[in-house]
């Protein structure tokens, strides 16, 4: 019998599993008795647990994550909900200043149970500040864990195990994965702190990196590349912040060839820290070709459709890529 659910559902399935069973967590955000705001991922969960625990608020980001932490550090564990990380920007000197310090300015004793789902809204005509992807910024941060799903079960555990970890974490997902579909298996809760990059795809000639939807892409980029003779191996980070490295290394040592996909931008980003983390403790001789990477154009972007169907890179960028790297020295 299938068991299939989409990511957005997953996600939902991770709140109800996390309402059902613990009393001490509550959601706050904006949007938050609305599917137009979060999609599939919270439809009716007011309903079914009452509105004192799913918190509809105001518009005031800064606000309402300030109450989460501060509901945190009294014994709850608490979810927050921004929409946009565009606006999610407002909030972080909470996030930022408060949430990911407590713990190193109090010596350890006490540290903000609090999960803050930062949504990617990209696409869809929405202009330059509904469509940032700033992950990169947040994991630059210490003391902040920073989790960025690709599947549909990973969607459910690492929320579920953020919200149980104790920390201050950020939970990055991409509505463009909403609709990824999925056999789901059991649920189970893991430690967060030993959830690290997973391999999804083996391969031989090249290895393909990606977080949250850009592993989507190397995954259907894998395939068209396996009609075209070349094997690549896509690895999915899952935890950007502290970033594991090893099964990414363990990968590039095997292919001698490296291509970083990221949906933010070059410039002191997530890509270029996957190269230098990886080039740093291979030996020279290991690689056969120098690595590379794909990010976003360096633009805020476009309002218009047919500029957004350039902007924003696909699948078959990736291959282009991909392909430019393995057969540069053959």
């Amino acid at each position: 019998m299938s068991n299939k659910m989409t990511f957005g559902k997953a996600i939902r399935d991770a709140h109800r599993y996390l309402l059902e069973n613990y009393p001490e967590v509550f959601v706050i955000g904006q949007g938050l008795w609305s599917p137009w705001y979060v999609g599939s991922s919270m439809t009716d969960l007011d309903k079914d647990f009452g509105t004192e625990r799913v918190i509809d608020t105001p518009v005031s980001e800064d606000c309402c994550t300030g109450v989460a932490i501060g509901a945190a550090l009294s014994g709850y564990k608490t979810l927050v909900i921004h929409p946009r990380m565009d606006f999610m920007i407002l909030a972080t000197n909470q996030i930022v200043n408060q949430a990911a310090k407590w713990s190193h300015m109090l010596g350890g004793q006490d540290s903000p149970s609090v999960t803050v789902r930062g949504i990617i809204n990209r696409g869809g005509q929405q202009g330059a500040q509904h469509s940032q992807a700033l992950h990169g910024w947040y994991a630059n941060i210490p003391g902040l864990k920073v989790v960025m799903p690709a599947t549909p079960n990973d969607a459910r555990e690492l929320l579920i195990s953020s919200v149980l970890s104790g920390t201050p974490v950020m939970f990055v997902e991409d509505r463009w994965l909403y609709d990824w579909e999925d056999e789901m298996l059991p649920i189970k809760e893991v430690d967060l702190s030993k959830q690290g990059p997973n391999v999804l795809k083996q391969g031989e000639h090249i290895t393909l990196v990606g977080s949250g939807y850009t592993t989507y892409q190397n995954t259907k980029a894998a395939k068209i590349l396996g009609g075209k003779g070349v094997s690549a191996e896509v690895v999915d980070l899952r935890v950007i912040n502290p970033l594991d490295i090893t099964e990414v290394l363990n990968s590039v040592e095997k292919t001698g060839r490296l291509l970083a996909v990221d949906s933010g931008w070059a410039n002191c980003g997530l890509a270029g820290e996957i190269i230098a983390a990886v080039s740093e403790k291979l030996p020279a001789t290991k690689w056969k070709e120098t690595p590379k990477r794909l990010t976003t154009v360096n633009s805020p972007a476009p309002t218009s459709g047919s500029l957004e169907d350039e902007f924003y890179f696909n699948e078959q960028d990736i291959v282009n890529k991909a392909l430019e790297i393995v057969r540069n020295n053959q």
